[in-house]
């Protein structure tokens, strides 16, 4: 196979040259407290590596709350709230839990113009969600709305999804998904408060919903606390006929 005039194997040979030569004379820097570290490293130093908390079994496999053996025993692997409030996706995985260098590299990419912290948050939700990361999935990310696309210059969840979906070998539909309108902060919102101010938001962006119909989607977003947004966004989805949902995101808020 060739790469215009070039053999494939010869240009990516090329590209890692480049990549080895720019690693000599600026080495990789850890993204969360700055130190050196190794190329080809997690974009994390060990110490940092160490301190994050990831999502480890046993979760809830749908929300991907943290669990105990003891509600595992009582009510198999749901959480109280999806067990009494099931959402509308199927599965959900998170990479890490929101908090110390976590929500550090998160925050980096949504407000502080880092996008090669997507990087490293798609490294790790790709492990995350090894098991739902099927062949003919298609990721969408959650959408933001037009202003906040214009005053940030990205969406951070589709920088994510995006290096998530070409890794993978992927369908990815980037601008599957609208929001419909601004919503105002949600962060000192309640769990009702939320999916009030978000009952309606999210559509189907109308270009794809030929591409959409019939097919599994994965959504992708940064954060996960009540699932507000993704509900709307899955409710969206399966309104023009989607026939299953997933939810892969970076981190999960445990308390609210």
């Amino acid at each position: 196979m060739w790469e215009g005039d070039v053999p494939a194997g010869l240009a990516r040979w090329g590209r890692q040259c480049g990549r080895n030569v720019l690693d000599w004379l600026l080495p990789p820097s850890c993204l969360s407290c700055g130190c050196e570290i190794a190329p080809g490293s997690a974009g994390v130093c060990g110490a940092c590596f160490n301190a994050i908390r990831f999502v480890h079994p046993p979760f809830c496999d749908v929300c991907a709350l943290p669990l105990t053996q003891d509600e595992v025993a009582e009510r198999g692997w749901l959480c109280e709230t999806c067990e009494i409030r099931p959402p509308l996706w199927r599965k959900g995985r998170s990479a890490f839990l929101y908090e110390g260098q976590a929500r550090q590299l998160i925050m980096g990419l949504k407000y502080g113009s880092k996008t090669e912290h997507a990087a490293t948050l798609a490294r790790f939700m790709t492990t995350a969600g090894a098991d739902i990361l099927k062949p003919d999935t298609v990721l969408v990310p959650v959408p933001v709305h037009r202003w906040r696309l214009w005053t940030r210059g990205y969406n951070q969840a589709a920088l994510i999804s995006r290096v998530i979906a070409r890794k993978q070998g992927l369908a990815h539909c980037p601008n599957g998904l609208k929001r419909q309108f601004r919503t105002e902060a949600l962060a000192h919102l309640s769990r009702h408060g939320r999916h009030h101010q978000l009952a309606g938001a999210m559509t189907v962006n109308p270009r794809h919903c030929e591409f959409l119909q019939g097919r599994s989607v994965i959504l992708v977003d940064d954060i996960l606390t009540t699932g507000a947004t993704l509900g709307s966004c899955a409710k969206a989805l399966f309104e023009i006929g989607c026939v299953s949902v997933d939810i892969l995101v970076a981190a999960r808020v445990t308390l609210l």
